[in-house]
């Protein structure tokens, strides 16, 4: 990638896209596309098409996406579907016409069957059924994978899906009803700290196994799969084979076990109460990630250490007053 090169980054200002940026900022490029969804609403195809036509990125890291935890993935199905389904549409296709070089379509380990055998591997996709709860955008990521390879397959794009574990980080969404695992427990241990409460409800029986990785982490591997020369891009990603990379830290947790290492991150003192009429989600979701790690990748951060590493911008964000007034 020539350090002048255009590159659009959709979704920029979410977790995984505030990363991207600031890996490629890191990395030397400054020539970025970094429209806000008020500047140019991803949903909408005429305005997408008019920004391609007019921008010419050679790079696309389509890190845009309506996400959330299983309360939100339960109450909102039918967003979760039309808006993935939208976006993903309109910046695949338009960067097709647009002739864009490559582009890197983020994906989600969700995609794969509930009860898949462990670790995962890429070749699992689409062997069994998924889990309830997040299926809708769980169909979403698995259709903009497909629609990559169908690209890939008729126009000869170079266009690739990394499928991350559950990330967490600088930026992240701490909605009590809409966030992830990860963030929901560093809500509730911090407003814990901050109200003096005995105890935080916690959904499920713990028992369920994740893996988390670090956004910066996932930031590095994309800008890492961008910058493969094409020998090593396209043997990672034939056109026999839907062009997916699984992006993980290896490391696994109970959620019980991620409920401590939160609290102990942010040193609070609160017991944990599981409401086990709360569902658990998929049992486990560790990711083989052989395949990318053979490309000289590594995750850096370790869990606890990326979770302390927070607590600055979780001080600077929120006070006693805007925890308890402001949900958001």
């Amino acid at each position: 990638m020539d350090k002048s090169a255009k590159i659009f980054v959709a979704g920029a200002r979410g977790l995984a896209g505030s990363a991207i940026v600031r890996a490629l900022r890191a990395a030397g490029f400054q020539n970025l596309l970094l429209p806000t969804s008020s500047e140019l609403d991803l949903t909408e195809g005429a305005l997408v098409r008019s920004f391609f036509e007019k921008e010419r990125p050679h790079y696309v890291f389509d890190a845009a996406a309506k996400v959330g935890g299983i309360v939100a993935n339960n109450t909102l199905p039918a967003e979760f579907i039309h808006s993935n389904l939208a976006i993903q549409t309109n910046l695949i296709h338009e960067s097709w016409r647009a002739a864009v070089k490559r582009l890197v379509f983020l994906g989600s380990n969700c995609i794969y069957p509930r009860d898949c055998p462990q670790p995962i591997r890429e070749d699992y996709l689409l062997t069994g059924p998924l889990e309830p709860t997040n299926r809708p955008y769980a169909i979403a990521k698995i259709a903009g994978l497909e629609m990559c390879w169908a690209y890939n397959r008729q126009y000869g794009t170079r266009f690739a899906a990394p499928m991350p574990t559950n990330l967490y980080g600088p930026g992240d969404n701490y909605h009590p009803e809409h966030s992830h695992v990860i963030s929901a427990f560093i809500r509730k241990f911090w407003e814990a700290n901050q109200t003096a409460a005995q105890s935080v409800t916690a959904w499920g029986t713990g028992t369920p196994r994740r893996e988390f990785l670090h956004a910066d982490d996932m930031a590095a591997a994309c800008l890492h799969l961008m910058r493969l020369n094409d020998a090593a891009w396209d043997e990672l990603f034939p056109l026999t084979r839907a062009p997916i990379v699984n992006l993980g830290s290896g490391e696994e947790r109970t959620i019980a076990e991620l409920a401590d290492t939160v609290r102990r991150a942010l040193d609070a003192s609160v017991r944990i109460e599981w409401d086990r009429s709360k569902p658990d989600g998929t049992p486990r979701k560790r990711c083989d990630c052989s395949r990318m790690l053979a490309t000289g990748w590594r995750p850096r951060i370790a869990l606890e250490d990326g979770i302390r590493a927070l607590i600055p911008e979780l001080a600077e964000r929120w006070s006693e007053r805007s925890v308890r007034n402001h949900p958001g």
